[in-house]
């Protein structure tokens, strides 16, 4: 469907440019190595007692995934400048090298949910105001606690991989830089749109889920079984090729 799609690019209709960068932003949204990389980011804080809560925690969660498509978004576009602004050559390599990179991490990030324990984990330093002196000591969060820059990362190293790639080579071959950027710049939109509605509804579910007993540790634990298993799959193939040219 996504390979149909790019080849038609081709008849540089700039209406079918916008519809089809929308479209295949959002679908990319749903492949399996973004889910699974959104779904460990998601379940370790979703907790919840109140409707109001379970509101905020879908929202938040909805952020994350937004943000994961803004950082997906920027690689993206940083890649296509690069490829159809200044006609820099990429190498098949580099971009096997960041699947590598990927499924590196979708494997940390399965290890890390499996223990419950954070990607970069470290204290957090806020300004508390006691009358009328204001201070800042470090601290650790216990509760849902909303920080976005793990998720534009993990997004970041997403768009230099995988389909993202392919998006980004169909996008240079068309006939003029503006029309690339344009594409590019719909297919981010709808990335950030469609992880954004993604990580809502999963951030949702975990939070639902926490409130029946220990079925939140079983999603834990089966997110973490499936996301290990992506990430083993890319790790597996990429090699297996590497060896093969050999």
């Amino acid at each position: 469907m996504l390979d149909v799609i790019l080849n038609l690019l081709h008849f540089e209709n700039p209406f079918f440019i916008l519809v089809s960068g929308l479209f295949i932003g959002l679908i990319h949204s749903f492949e399996p190595d973004h889910v699974g990389a959104m779904s460990t980011q998601l379940l370790h804080k979703s907790e919840t007692n109140t409707p109001i809560k379970l509101k905020k925690i879908t929202l938040n969660s909805s952020i994350k995934g937004m943000f994961w498509g803004l950082g997906h978004t920027s690689s993206i576009i940083l890649i296509g400048i690069a490829i159809t602004g200044f006609s820099i050559n990429m190498s098949a390599d580099f971009f096997s090298g960041a699947e590598m990179i990927v499924g590196s991490m979708l494997i940390g990030l399965a290890m890390l949910t499996v223990l419950n324990k954070q990607f970069f984990s470290r204290q957090h330093i806020h300004p508390h105001s006691h009358g009328n002196k204001i201070h800042t000591h470090p601290h650790s969060h216990t509760g849902y606690h909303k920080h976005t820059h793990k998720s534009l990362l993990i997004g970041c190293i997403h768009g230099i991989a995988g389909s993202g790639s392919i998006v980004v080579l169909a996008a240079s071959s068309l006939n003029n830089f503006e029309s690339s950027i344009l594409f590019l710049l719909i297919f981010g939109i709808g990335s950030i749109i469609g992880m954004g509605a993604v990580s809502g509804l999963l951030g949702m579910q975990f939070a639902l889920s926490s409130k029946i007993g220990k079925l939140n540790v079983y999603f834990r634990y089966l997110v973490s079984a499936v996301t290990l298993v992506i990430g083993i799959n890319i790790v597996y193939e990429i090699s297996s090729d590497y060896f093969l040219t050999f």
